[in-house]
């Protein structure tokens, strides 16, 4: 079997080289659409019984043993069809039966769970006959426009878990989602939420591709989150893991006997390309029934459990064997791979997104297809999280680089502002020997002044700096520690912080414009106008039409210096009342904050920082505050 280290590597840090990012919303009664996945894959029920379907390509004969036979593997065997695959049809097999198949290689016969199954008891028991059928009554949900979402990665196993002897629930995180709603939360990115190992995991360990995670409720709860967060006006984006599988209860390994160089088999390359750093346990994308496989994999994702997009693990260990940028560790069929899958959903379902962890300022990874990228709509951006996490993290004020940060705030992919994901937490940042930014701040004293202070500088920065913005689970609360997939979330923290929340809450209403006076946070154009590296701040405009534009250009002034600044002057876009529409030092946030009155100002003639006005204002000592204009 593969073998497996203790942890993902860390990615290294890379400045990376439809303008709209908009994609067109889904009718009002959209079903999913475009090609099915394999027909009759896996165990397919109907009125009477049940079709199956398994490729086999090296076996000599295949049977189906199950509740309905008694597990006997002379009572169904399969027929042999072309290219390797069998099928049978079974009468009175219906869904809630336990089945495997029962498979003979020369001398060798065994049992292997169903590469298709949807569902099964756990990773090392029997598959389960699904049934399709789901009540989604009124499920009109429509994707927001890509530049109006607000994304909210969780963990189903620690986010809402009742205490940690237990393991969190489907229906659990559904709980919780008038609480996102409130937030203003519009989109959930689940942590791989498919079959592994044992009870607890990240979920990048998947054993069974297709099988919903067992211990968080199975297929059917699954699809009951995604109804109820719909109800509440949130989009689902589920992570899958493509560029390994296993390496635990990995009844694919091996799957019909074969293998080469003591491989994994038919789904896997048996040569130097399986190797991973989680264990020689690459699929073989070359393979065209291993790549309909992965294919039929996402696509059933967004259509028969209607989730709205997809985040993929780690790609640049799907197009190149090392993850690197090397030509001659490149997997050119991995690249095409996904390329396909992507075009796929475009051409059928252009509203569902895809995002790529990638990690290498790779634009062709969200270049169109048809300029010869990838085609992902957006990916998650080293060249926002590590510069500003640095600047947050640093000790002391006079080492803080404002123009790492100034070039964080303004890059781009593919000249689309939302080709990007940026955030300062995630489960891969504050896990493996990193902890939450509060806990790198201040270590040990997550509540401490400076680290409250300085987390809400970097909040403020991911809500308002071009891109996706993301938060990870409890960051709204100040969440401490380390992740790990054994500790849930303490919630009472949301109470005892509720004045963080409540800041957050104000940062997202803003991003999203609920008060029509900040449209230009989500607008394509930023201009950072102002950089001072001797006092430590920076100030940027963001606009969507115009940059003097009333009710839209929104100007954001950032202090990463524990030093109030009383009149402090930048340029400004446009003459007039810049009004402050929020202000991270104020006392209802945090009865440690300053309370620094910074109302606004009157623009005056006169140039500064490039533009025609200019105003003086106060700022408080790691604050942040975004200005505008009435509309």
């Amino acid at each position: 079997m593969p073998t497996v280290s203790d942890s993902k590597p860390a990615p290294r840090a890379k400045t990376p080289s439809k303008t709209t990012s908009t994609k067109p919303a889904a009718p009002a009664s959209a079903q999913p659409t475009g090609p099915a996945p394999q027909p009759g894959m896996g165990a397919v029920p109907h009125e009477g019984g049940t079709t199956f379907r398994v490729w086999a390509p090296h076996a000599d004969a295949v049977s189906v043993v199950g509740t309905f036979n008694e597990w006997n593997a002379e009572t169904n065997p399969l027929t042999h069809e072309t290219d390797g695959y069998w099928a049978i049809d079974v009468p009175g097999a219906k869904p809630g039966d336990e089945y495997k198949y029962h498979l003979t290689n020369g001398k060798q016969q065994f049992d292997r769970n169903d590469p298709y199954a949807r569902q099964v008891t756990n990773s090392a028991g029997s598959s389960v006959v699904h049934d399709p059928n789901f009540d989604w009554a009124e499920d009109n949900f429509q994707m927001p426009a890509w530049n109006e979402l607000v994304i909210y990665e969780l963990h189903v196993g620690t986010f809402n878990a009742p205490d940690a002897d237990k393991v969190g629930t489907f229906a659990e995180v559904a709980e919780k989602l008038p609480y996102l709603r409130d937030l203003g939360i519009n989109c959930i990115e689940l942590l791989p939420a498919t079959e592994f190992p044992g009870s607890r995991s990240w979920g990048y360990n998947p054993s069974n591709p297709f099988a919903l995670e067992s211990d968080y409720g199975g297929p059917v709860a699954f699809k009951q989150l995604v109804k109820a967060a719909h109800q509440h006006g949130i989009a689902v984006v589920l992570d899958v893991v493509y560029n390994h599988f296993g390496p635990g209860d990995l009844d694919l390994w091996q799957f019909d006997g074969w293998s080469e160089n003591d491989g994994g088999g038919i789904y896997f390359y048996n040569d130097w390309k399986a190797e991973t750093p989680w264990g020689h346990n690459r699929p073989d994308y070359g393979r065209p029934e291993v790549r309909q496989y992965i294919r039929d994999n996402a696509l059933m994702w967004l259509q028969e459990y209607r989730v709205d997009g997809l985040r993929a693990d780690a790609i640049a260990f799907i197009r190149n064997v090392k993850g690197e940028d090397n030509p001659g560790d490149d997997l050119p069929e991995g690249w095409s791979l996904m390329r396909w899958i992507n075009e796929e959903i475009d051409q059928t379902m252009p509203w569902k997104i895809t995002i790529a962890e990638d990690m290498r300022g790779n634009a062709g990874i969200t270049e169109s297809v048809a300029k010869g990228g990838q085609g992902f709509d957006s990916q998650w951006d080293s060249s926002f999280v590590y510069p500003i996490v640095e600047a947050l993290t640093t000790p002391f004020d006079a080492d803080r680089n404002m123009q790492a940060v100034a070039n964080a705030l303004s890059e781009s992919y593919n000249d689309d502002a939302f080709r990007r994901v940026i955030y300062t937490e995630s489960h891969d940042e504050v896990a493996n020997g990193k902890h939450r930014v509060a806990d790198e701040i201040m270590p040990g004293a997550a509540d401490h002044y400076f680290a409250k202070k300085r987390t809400t500088l970097g909040a403020a920065l991911v809500l308002t700096a071009p891109g996706i913005p993301m938060l990870f689970q409890g960051q709204e609360f100040l969440a401490d520690g380390e992740f790990n997939d054994a500790e849930p979330l303490v919630w009472a923290h949301a109470t005892a912080r509720g004045g963080l929340v409540h800041l957050y809450r104000d940062l997202i209403a803003l991003r999203r414009n609920f008060r029509g006076s900040t449209r230009g946070l989500g607008g394509q154009h930023t201009h950072v106008f102002h950089v001072n590296n001797t006092e430590k701040l920076v100030a940027y405009a963001r606009w969507a039409e115009g940059e003097n534009n009333p009710g839209d250009t929104t100007v954001v002034l950032a202090n990463f210096a524990n030093q109030a600044r009383e009149n402090y002057t930048i340029g400004l876009p446009g003459p007039g009342r810049w009004t402050v529409r929020f202000n991270s030092d104020w006392s209802g946030y945090d009865g440690e904050f300053g309370d620094f009155n910074s109302f606004g100002l009157e623009a005056e003639a006169g140039e500064y920082d490039g533009y025609a006005w200019h105003g003086s204002i106060g700022v408080a000592p790691y604050a942040v505050l975004i200005l505008s204009q009435e509309g």
